[in-house]
């Protein structure tokens, strides 16, 4: 998919050395995180003065400026985004990087103009959810990591949007924004930028016939290079070329930045003078830079990511996670190159002081001239000025990007000018100057506020809706036929117990059908039955997702869905014209809502919203009695990752051997991760979706929990995914009647029940 408009090199910047340095090596645009919202909590980050500076200074030399506001944002927060935001939309910032639905809808309707641009923190893996997106106000989406290239090629072309892909740095093991394990562990959240990196400690995986009972490194990803696929990564029409590496130091961005952008410069040059094929035969990476490139803060060893194959044991660095040792030869002329000083622009100056006329200034810079008029210049009572005193005062360009590359001055033999008013004049025209050469590059300030709250005004709280209509019960989750079965079993022992809806996994309505349908007669008509979609919807999960579909239109018991992606929640909106009026569609927590604006925008789409669970008691009650019905899950395994690398073929013992996902029945299966502390955390594969979920070594339980206890509206989720027909009974008839309080589980967490995240 060629285009004539040019790929943009997107830069990392942790801190203003990193900045420059990123520019100075060749940027077309950086993304950074000013003090509050950025998913790097711990780097240095930015001052709103330092960035507002940075923003102006990198539009005189055409380059663009990206805010990370990709976080989750609470409840109590988001009032608070409008005045943080305020001073760097004035300053005109180019785009928001953003991760949370109710911050992209405050943003998209307070700051006019200003870009929207997905996060990879969003999981993206389809043009379904891109173009949820897209209604929104979204122009560019980062999708996940994990994409292959046709995957990117096919998202690009079905929506118009710009795809913004990660070409060089460090890889998380996780599907972006659905890794819950540093959050559940230690309570450091990856969806508030303070992620502790548990993937890169050792494990030992049981269960696979290979396996050997030892420690490694299984969730550790070599760092991504994709130097020479440029030619490749260009003809798939990718509009941004993004580099990871905020938290590293300005070095590593300068360095990364200027040896991709002399290759990508180097691809064009032989496009324009060969064609395609030829210029992609001719692409050749020196050996040097390759050594370079794996020399600057790499973890273990350099690979190409996802964009040429599912997975792979050669993504993983079992044997050391650790990063390489740096030289500092190289790290030097890096410093000396691209750190040491700022690009200054030539700047002509031509000025006339003449007794009787008005001073006049004029600035020549970048192919822009201004010109200004002060006082009229007097005549000398004492002593005059000089050529030379005027020439050393309009010299003195300070903090500014000119040098003075030529001054001209002429001067009255017998004038008078204040140095103070010489200093204004040249202070206004530099002013006046960068303004033009802004303008003429493309960039200006947003000219006038934000339409938000102005900076010190407190939110309204959210109003009190009381009970819904119908007094909250319980919804409840299957995983396998046992499940269900004992589902009906207790549920005609306790038929007085308020059970709303149940959802049964999509993979298992989809490989047994009959048996589910016939065992959902047996369960009262007025319980909703619902399809659990898979946690990703990717391309070439069309075939299976209409599967559900279809049965959902045969009218058998089952009547609606639970989306768990964005990318789900696209495709049910974009297909619910195929099935019968009133159908419903719900999302499950993975789809964060974290605020009312969140909140309100989920009413506009779906049945109701499933809470999150990072946020504490107090935070989700705050948001169940928003007004929207919701579901909070009181007991069972927290999905801690959501994987595209599986660890039964990191092992060496994948059953698909190299048939395409769609060839696949639908194995499905269990594994074992133990830590160093010998918890075990159960991880479960499915092969139909190529993905591994690892679920946390003790369950989700919060036993104190009943329907509309205190006045929640908000219904109760009960979870089952490993637990056997006999565990889930005890479970199930204790919530049911508050009796049998001895069969819990010994072992259990009751998460952010109480601390929440930060």
């Amino acid at each position: 998919m060629r285009t004539d408009k040019k790929v943009e090199l997107l830069s990392p910047a942790g801190n203003p050395e990193g900045f420059y340095g990123a520019v100075h090596a060749g940027a077309d645009a950086v993304y950074l995180a000013g003090s509050r919202f950025g998913a790097r909590a711990y780097a240095q980050n930015f001052t709103t003065e330092e960035l507002v500076s940075c923003i102006r200074y990198a539009h005189l030399f055409g380059v663009k400026v990206y805010l990370t506001v990709n976080t989750l944002v609470k409840e109590t927060e988001r009032i608070g985004l409008d005045a943080y935001l305020d001073p760097f939309y004035e300053a005109g910032l180019d785009a928001v990087i953003v991760q949370d639905l109710g911050a992209l809808a405050r943003i998209k309707r307070l700051f006019p103009g200003l870009g929207l641009h997905a996060s990879t923190q969003m999981t993206l893996c389809s043009s379904y959810g891109a173009r949820l997106l897209k209604d929104m106000g979204v122009s560019r989406i980062v999708p996940a990591r994990e994409l292959d290239l046709e995957e990117l090629t096919a998202l690009k072309h079905s929506t118009g949007l710009e795809v913004e892909s990660f070409i060089h740095g460090a890889m998380c093991y996780c599907y972006s924004g659905q890794c819950l394990f540093s959050s559940i562990l230690g309570g450091r959240s990856g969806n508030r930028g303070r992620c502790a990196q548990p993937c890169r400690l050792p494990y030992t995986v049981k269960g696979t016939k290979t396996a050997a009972d030892m420690e490694n490194y299984p969730l550790s990803l070599k760092d991504m290079c994709t130097i020479e696929h440029i030619p490749a990564l260009i003809q798939a029409g990718i509009d941004s070329f993004k580099i990871e590496g905020r938290m590293k130091k300005p070095e590593y961005a300068a360095g990364v930045t200027a040896i991709y952008r002399r290759y990508v410069d180097m691809y064009y040059a032989l496009q324009e003078e060969k064609g395609d094929e030829a210029a992609a035969a001719d692409f050749e990476v020196a050996a040097s830079d390759i050594e370079a490139l794996s020399s600057l803060y790499v973890r273990s060893a350099l690979q190409d990511g996802y964009y040429f194959k599912r997975n792979g044991r050669d993504m993983v660095t079992l044997q050391n996670p650790a990063y390489s040792g740096t030289q500092e030869i190289l790290l030097e002329e890096i410093r000396r190159k691209y750190l040491t000083d700022r690009v200054r622009i030539p700047l002509s100056v031509e000025a006339s002081f003449r007794t009787g006329e008005r001073a006049r200034v004029t600035l020549q810079a970048e192919g822009c001239q201004v010109s200004l008029q002060g006082e009229v210049v007097a005549m000398a009572q004492r002593q005059p000025i000089t050529r030379q005193n005027v020439e050393k005062q309009l010299g003195k360009l300070g903090d500014s990007v000119f040098y003075a590359e030529r001054i001209t001055v002429q001067v009255s033999r017998d004038a008078f000018y204040s140095l103070k008013q010489i200093n204004e004049l040249r202070r206004t025209a530099l002013a006046e100057l960068e303004e033009h050469i802004r303008r003429a590059k493309g960039y200006s300030p947003a000219g006038g506020h934000a339409m938000g709250v102005p900076t010190g005004a407190v939110s309204a709280p959210m109003q009190d809706v009381g009970m819904s209509p119908e007094m909250p019960g319980w919804a409840i989750l299957v995983s396998t036929l046992e499940q269900l079965r004992m589902l009906i079993q207790v549920s005609c022992q306790y038929p007085e117990a308020p059970v709303r809806r149940v959802y049964v996994e999509g993979d298992l309505l989809v490989a047994q059908t009959e048996e589910v349908l016939a065992l959902r007669r047996n369960l009262p008509e007025d319980i909703q039955c619902m399809a659990a979609l898979p946690h990703i919807v990717r391309k070439g999960e069309e075939g299976y997702l209409r599967q559900l579909l279809h049965i959902l239109k045969r009218g058998e018991g089952f009547e609606g869905c639970l989306a768990r992606s964005l990318d789900g929640l696209g495709f049910l909106k974009e297909e619910m014209h195929a099935c019968r009026a009133g159908y419903p569609v719900r999302t499950d927590a993975g789809v964060y809502c974290w605020n009312q604006e969140t909140a309100d925008w989920l009413g506009n789409e779906t049945a109701g919203f499933c809470l999150p669970y990072e946020l504490n008691a107090r935070e989700r009650q705050v948001l169940s009695l928003a007004g929207l019905p919701c579901e909070r899950i009181v007991y069972g395994r927290i999905p801690m990752m959501v994987t595209a690398n599986c660890l039964r073929k990191t092992m060496g013992s994948c059953g698909k051997g190299e048939r395409p996902m769609r060839d696949n029945a639908g194995e499905s299966g269990i594994l074992c991760l133990q830590d160093r502390y010998h918890k075990e955390f159960p991880v479960v594969y499915r092969c139909r979706h190529c993905l591994n979920i690892i679920y946390n070594s003790v369950p989700l339980l919060l036993k104190e929990s009943r329907p509309g206890k205190a006045g929640d509206p908000a219904d109760l989720r009960l979870d089952f995914t490993l637990e056997s027909g006999e565990e889930m009974r005890r479970i199930l008839c204790f919530f049911l009647t508050g009796k049998g309080e001895d069969f819990l589980p010994g072992s259990y967490t009751t998460g952010h029940e109480r601390r929440g995240v930060e």
